[in-house]
């Protein structure tokens, strides 16, 4: 025979899992006019049980009880654009350090300052191509002139 405090932690767990699924976490996808929004949350919870068995005269009796706390909260959103661009957007600082956030922006600087590189690449080769038409049309015309 199972014992009873078995059975309080059992049912207990079973509660729980209904409550917290992936689906709890990674939510339901939304989409708007071709844009997809999927939200994320934050899941914690606790959980405690205990019992004792109370000898007495007539029989052995047990007394247990148990409890359990779930917190969820929404921390960001997963913005899925029509042209598949894809942002998230998070709520509120949830960057435990300014380090953190450094740290989360340098993919952003490293693609905008390789496009300003490749700006910069851009106007330059412009540069020589008109001066070497320039200089073509210089050529042409001294050989045109003679």
């Amino acid at each position: 025979m199972a014992h009873p405090i078995e059975g309080i932690m059992g049912i207990s767990m079973d509660k729980i899992r209904e409550m917290v699924d992936v689906n709890t976490i990674i939510g339901t996808p939304i989409v708007s006019e071709g844009t997809t929004i999927i939200p994320v949350s934050k899941v914690s919870f606790g959980f405690a049980s205990g019992g004792s068995d109370l000898p007495t005269q007539a029989a052995e009796k047990f007394a247990g009880g148990s409890g359990a706390g779930v917190t969820v909260k929404p921390v960001a959103f997963i913005v899925i654009k029509a042209d598949g661009d894809v942002e998230l957007l998070e709520l509120g600082n949830s960057k435990s350090s300014p380090l953190e956030g450094a740290i989360d922006a340098i993919p952003g600087l490293i693609e905008k300052i390789k496009g300003m590189a490749a700006d910069k690449k851009a106007a330059k080769d412009s540069k020589k191509t008109d001066k070497s038409e320039e200089n073509d049309k210089d050529k042409k015309a001294e050989i045109g002139g003679e």
